[in-house]
């Protein structure tokens, strides 16, 4: 049996004062990180913090689709949506 993952789509919001997940919007996520929008720096801290929030190593979080867009897709490897769902609305129930 195949290992869960699933696509997520995100809206990223880089400069912030600090990174924080922030809330849904629709079906989206959105997070803000401090990294700026510079030479992919904001991308690679995106991956970095949302591994981290989710319990998962650093190479489970990749985009998949809007590299320079504040809109994107994310792939998450080793939990299901509803796994991803499950852990950020507890982060947000914090």
């Amino acid at each position: 049996m195949a290992a869960p993952a699933c696509r997520l789509a995100l809206k990223a919001i880089p400069n912030a004062p600090r990174n924080e997940v922030v809330g849904w919007l629709g079906d989206a996520l959105k997070v803000k990180v401090h990294a700026p929008a510079l030479e992919g720096r904001a991308n690679a801290e995106l991956c970095e913090f949302l591994a981290e929030c989710l319990q998962l190593p650093r190479r489970a979080v990749t985009i998949a689709h809007g590299d320079a867009s504040r809109q994107k897709v994310i792939q998450v490897a080793g939990l299901s949506l509803a796994e991803v769902q499950a852990r950020i609305g507890a982060l947000l129930a914090k």
